[in-house]
């Protein structure tokens, strides 16, 4: 065999080569599953849906408690569904925030609060509190390290009706505080029971 003829197998050998390559790796990524029946989520009879449009909400099956409710101005409801205590050390309050007046409103800066850090993020309710009366302490919001508060954030204007979901984290108080006041500017005070 002369070299001439070895250089043209092996461009030949190197030339398949890749392109098998190719068709394999063509193969493996092109071949997205398409869905079936089986893949699609199944109907649920949750009962009626509300025709609301935009603001329509999901309807909740389940019953849910209700904590305490704090009335704010504009028409502003906040209603706290659980107080989450973990083993950090923490306690998260989760719940939801609706507009109850008959038209768009814009939420309550203030209710950020005036601390520098949480001034510099957007509207939220980094302005809330816990406030343990019998062992006469004050918990305020927890921040992460860039100084955003752990809390729900983005609350500009809501239509009228409309609802979001909230949740604040705080440091939790001793195990034998069993109710706290929440607080937060511009809304009325509310008595939160923990379990």
């Amino acid at each position: 065999m002369s070299v001439r003829h070895v250089k043209q197998v092996g461009r030949g050998v190197a030339t398949a080569a890749l392109a098998a390559g190719l068709v394999l790796g063509l193969a493996g990524c092109g071949g997205e599953k398409q869905p079936s029946q089986d893949d699609k989520p199944k109907a649920t009879s949750a009962g009626p849906k509300s025709g609301g449009g935009d603001n329509a909400q999901p309807q909740s099956t389940e019953p849910t408690e209700v904590l305490g409710t704090l009335a704010g101005q504009d028409g502003f409801e906040l209603t706290v569904n659980s107080a989450e205590r973990d083993a950090g050390g923490f306690i998260t309050l989760k719940g939801s925030l609706k507009n109850t007046s008959s038209s768009a409103q814009a939420f309550p800066a203030l209710a950020r609060g005036d601390e520098t850090e949480i001034v510099k993020h957007s509207n939220s309710l980094g302005g809330a509190t816990l406030l343990d009366a019998v062992g006469k302490k004050r918990y305020y919001v927890l921040r992460d390290t860039d100084g955003r508060p752990l809390t729900t954030t983005g609350l500009d204007i809501m239509r009228a009706g409309a609802s979001v979901p909230v949740f604040m984290q705080f440091p939790a108080p001793p195990a034998t505080t069993t109710e706290v006041s929440l607080q937060l500017p511009t809304f009325t005070p509310a008595t939160i029971k923990l379990s």
